[in-house]
């Protein structure tokens, strides 16, 4: 098995798999949308891993949508402290690629047994946490066999708007949906690249033309030096700034550590230097003026840094025109395109990274 050929086969299948959830996506959001409470509380979302940073994309939409509070919940609360908590009034959005992490199935359980009306999303029929939800939105993926998540990913990030969608059908045009598979599939399209053989790979990287990451490709190598990395965004791009930083970490062994642009201000920019480069996922129109004012910063403390964004000029480029509902999606593919070049430029297999397996079964 050639290194990389499993996570860039199943990175390429994205525009099938997103279309099929594209298509899906009015039935999904009616059959939420019978579902919510009479009396809605708040929305409170649980996963790990991955899940955990749809779920952060899934907190700012639904939020946005429902006009109500929503949060990330912490398992342990609940599997190591026993804590008693009411759920009545609220919507539970547990998000589970296997469906079978032993501390999610947990806590989605007692919350259920605690009031929540529980929403499952998964890739996996017939799961333990299908048996514990009051409704579950299968992803249908097919089989990931790449450990780091690629389409499951993207695939629950739909799943979540389809659910942000139940609250405010208007916050997810239609229109923005529809161009997601053409917007992804442009992404891929890119020309083969040679990774192997791009300027700072390592010795015994195997020279590979992989499909649709030349770009990407190219800006692995700018860094391929870089041990640290901060990818940083704000808003729904927060979401795929974490994301990319834990694809990353996983697959090409650099510490990238995810962060709120707001939050790198707020102190951690005091340990950025020339050693330390910094990814900027864009969060369009909204964030511009602060992502100009921290390129200008960067800039000045000689820090290298690229965007990942639909601005003209932009390292990682995204298609023009996108919603920011759909950018993230798009920007979190682009990062996983980044993850598969930057790994095989160091001579690592991304399929496998060293001591991790598919599931992870926390308790």
């Amino acid at each position: 098995m050639v290194a990389g050929s499993l996570m860039a086969a199943e990175l390429a299948e994205q525009p099938h798999v997103l279309g099929r959830l594209v298509d899906r996506h009015a039935a999904d959001r009616d059959r939420v949308r019978a579902a919510l409470p009479g009396r809605l509380a708040g929305t409170v979302l649980l996963a790990r891993g991955s899940s955990d940073n749809v779920a952060v994309y899934g907190r700012y939409l639904i939020e946005l949508a429902s006009r109500r509070p929503a949060g990330l919940a912490a398992p342990s609360v609940h599997t190591r402290y026993q804590a008693d908590v009411d759920y009545s009034g609220y919507l539970a959005v547990v998000l589970s690629q296997s469906g079978v992490t032993p501390e999610i199935v947990e806590t989605a359980e007692r919350m259920r047994g605690s009031g929540a009306t529980v929403v499952g999303i998964t890739n996996e029929s017939g799961s333990p946490l299908t048996q514990v939800c009051d409704l579950t939105l299968l992803t249908e993926a097919g089989p990931e066999l790449a450990v780091p998540a690629t389409k499951t990913v993207t695939a629950q990030m739909l799943a979540v708007a389809a659910i942000a969608a139940a609250y405010d059908p208007s916050l997810v045009p239609a229109a923005d949906l529809g161009a997601l598979p053409d917007a992804v599939s442009s992404l891929l399209a890119d020309s083969p690249v040679v990774v192997g053989a791009l300027p700072g790979a390592v010795s015994g990287a195997v020279p590979r033309a992989v499909p649709g990451v030349a770009v990407a490709a190219i800006a692995a190598a700018r860094w391929a030096d870089a041990r640290r990395l901060i990818v940083t965004g704000r808003g729904l791009a927060y979401a795929a700034a974490l994301e990319i930083a834990l694809k990353v970490k996983e697959t090409a062994r650099v510490h990238a550590e995810g962060l709120s642009s707001a939050d790198l201000l707020h102190g951690p920019i005091a340990a950025v230097d020339s050693g330390l480069p910094v990814l900027v996922v864009s969060g369009g129109e909204l964030f511009a003026d602060d992502e100009a004012a921290l390129a200008a910063r960067l800039t000045a403390g000689g820090v290298p840094h690229m965007v990942c964004g639909s601005a003209p000029g932009a390292d990682l480029p995204l298609p023009a025109g996108v919603s920011e509902v759909t950018a993230p999606i798009l920007a979190t593919i682009r990062g996983q395109q980044l993850a598969v070049a930057a790994s095989l430029l160091r001579g690592l297999d991304p399929d496998a990274p060293a001591g991790l397996s598919k599931v992870t079964a926390t308790h």
